[in-house]
């Protein structure tokens, strides 16, 4: 049966405009997203398989554009349009670091950092670099590395810091092999890191580790 003859409040759009998009399921919310579904297949029955294909939500907006296209009924016009939800997304919460201080949003800090860590397949070492106020200045990958190890070099986060002209900064890598706990080798960095930058006056207010859907922050941890 098409999604056009269920029950108003059961469709998926019309039930968003009446009870928010809280109200939906991730399949019904996709659903929205998708509009139509293919031949024998309803926009919900599409967005079921596609979160079961890509193991939920975040498989699917870190699925590569082979991946997604060689989906039925999924086409570039789809892929570009999930991608310039994931990018909103990003960007909406950059908003809310620029406007307020690291200091009194670490949630929102820790959930930005998850958002753009998470489903990285080999490890990258993620700046965020701060004003005085402790806000936002500007947030870039610094390093890349294989899947349980990237290098980090002082000399270039340095330099780095002094280019968006940051008075403070919080990094965060991930780890993709799952475990969130701060290895030796993170902890040595981390000391190694906060030494270079308090010799030109920068704060680094915490090195966070991001694995799966877990973060942990080293400063909350006492080993900042």
């Amino acid at each position: 049966m098409a999604i056009i003859d269920w029950p108003l409040a059961e469709r998926p759009r019309e039930k968003l405009l009446s009870k928010g998009a809280p109200a939906l399921s991730d399949a019904e919310l996709l659903a929205v997203f998708l509009r139509t579904g293919i031949r024998g297949k309803t926009a919900v029955d599409l967005g079921r398989e596609l979160l079961e294909q890509f193991s939920g939500i975040k498989g699917l907006l870190n699925a590569s554009r082979q991946e997604f296209t060689a989906t039925a009924g999924m086409g570039d016009a789809k892929y570009a349009a999930l991608q310039a939800v994931f990018e909103l997304s990003r960007r909406a919460m950059m908003e809310t670091l620029q406007r307020d201080s690291a200091l009194t949003s670490p949630k929102d800090t820790q959930n930005y950092l998850l958002h753009v860590l998470a489903n990285e397949q080999r490890e990258v070492f993620w700046c965020l670099f701060l004003d005085n106020q402790h806000r936002v200045i500007a947030s870039e990958a610094l390093f890349y590395g294989t899947i349980d190890q990237a290098s980090v070099y002082p000399r270039e986060v340095i330099r780095a810091c002094i280019q968006h002209n940051a008075a403070a900064v919080i990094f965060a890598h991930n780890h993709p092999s799952g475990s969130a706990e701060p290895s030796q080798a993170d902890k040595k960095m981390t000391t190694q890191l906060g030494k270079a930058l308090a010799l030109i006056d920068i704060r680094m207010l915490d090195h966070i580790i991001v694995a799966g859907s877990i973060t942990v922050s080293m400063a909350e941890m006492g080993m900042i």
